[in-house]
């Protein structure tokens, strides 16, 4: 409404005659106005103080706010730390455990080559089948991916310094020597477990978890995750499907999984003898407050790597990226953690 409040004075009162014209001016004293017209002026000029601070009220109540505080809650609302976010990965998330909330994805349920994130599915039948305290004679030779270490044929390690040196080193004989110590003891405790296959109570025991966790895009052919040819991968699954399976053995099994968060171990046999392992995932020390990861790479996966990290007290976050390269997982594993805790710090 565009009301012009400027000429909004009161009317000037209109002259008083009694019916006879004055030959002369004369001087109106105001006790002897009516008082029905003291009364008019009183209520005119009460009407204009009133429209006044009808209009200084409300211009004061629609005024916008300060600059100052629009521009910081815009932005409070506004600010997205993974927008823009350029990755070398085919498929990537990011879920918060804590809320269950997806912090970001790009191709989440796409299903890819695995690789070696096939073995925290082994890790975690194997330990719920052998006591991690036993022990098994190394039948062959198994070296590792991340150094020079290796276990040596005859030597006779327990049950969790296999686990470790296969993940950390992410060993595929290590692997093999796994299910085939599990194999038996899988095969009486699920008898209907598929027997075709090499390692094949353990690789169908593989399958069940991820049948049971509802991880709908993933399967495993072998124990490992290696290329079964040129065509074929050892394995495959989705972003997201990795994100639930490592929630779940952080969750579950976060011991079992303790060594992939450091830069390497040092494991005993049962006589004496010692092997340092180095962890292939590179961006070990980079992450605060990891928990676990698992590297991957074959030529059919490209670079693979998934992690479990806290951004505050016991607020754990997973993240996944499939199909990058093998030194373009780590960088794009870093972007996804820098934004995670930018974007949950933000938020809290």
């Amino acid at each position: 409404m565009n009301a012009d409040y400027s000429n909004n004075e009161p009317d000037r009162p209109d002259s008083i005659s009694n019916g006879v014209e004055p030959t002369q001016p004369e001087t109106i004293n105001s006790s002897a106005i009516p008082q029905t017209q003291a009364s008019a002026s009183l209520g005119r000029a009460i009407i204009i103080i009133a429209v006044a601070i009808v209009i200084i009220v409300a211009f004061a109540a629609f005024s916008p706010a300060p600059e100052r505080d629009v521009q910081s809650a815009t932005a409070a609302v506004a600010f997205d730390a993974f927008k823009g976010i350029s990755l070398e990965a085919k498929s990537a998330i990011v879920i918060d455990m804590r809320s269950g909330k997806t912090l970001f994805e790009k191709n989440a349920e796409t299903q890819l080559p695995l690789a070696s994130l096939t073995k925290v599915a082994l890790a975690l039948v194997v330990a719920e089948a052998l006591p991690l305290d036993s022990v098994i004679t190394i039948p062959y030779y198994a070296g590792g991916a991340g150094s020079g270490a290796h276990l040596l044929k005859g030597e006779r390690w327990s049950v969790a310094d296999v686990i470790d040196f296969t993940l950390v080193e992410s060993s595929n004989n290590g692997a093999g020597i796994l299910a085939d110590a599990a194999n038996e003891r899988i095969r009486k405790l699920y008898p209907e477990s598929d027997q075709s296959l090499p390692h094949g109570a353990t690789l169908s025991r593989m399958n069940e978890l991820s049948r049971t966790l509802v991880l709908t895009q993933t399967y495993f052919l072998n124990v490992s995750g290696l290329d079964l040819s040129t065509t074929q991968a050892g394995a495959y699954g989705s972003a997201r499907d990795m994100a639930k399976l490592f929630a779940y053995a952080a969750s579950a099994q976060s011991g079992l999984f303790a060594g992939t968060a450091r830069d390497g171990i040092l494991l005993t046999t049962s006589n004496g003898g010692q092997t340092a392992a180095s962890n292939t995932n590179e961006a070990q020390g980079a992450i605060a407050g990891l928990i676990m990861g698992k590297t991957g790479l074959t030529d059919l996966a490209g670079g693979n790597l998934a992690v479990v990290f806290d951004v505050g007290l016991s607020h754990p976050v997973v993240a996944v990226v499939l199909g990058s390269s093998e030194s373009g997982r780590f960088s794009d594993i870093q972007k996804l953690v820098e934004a995670t805790q930018t974007s949950l710090s933000t938020a809290e």
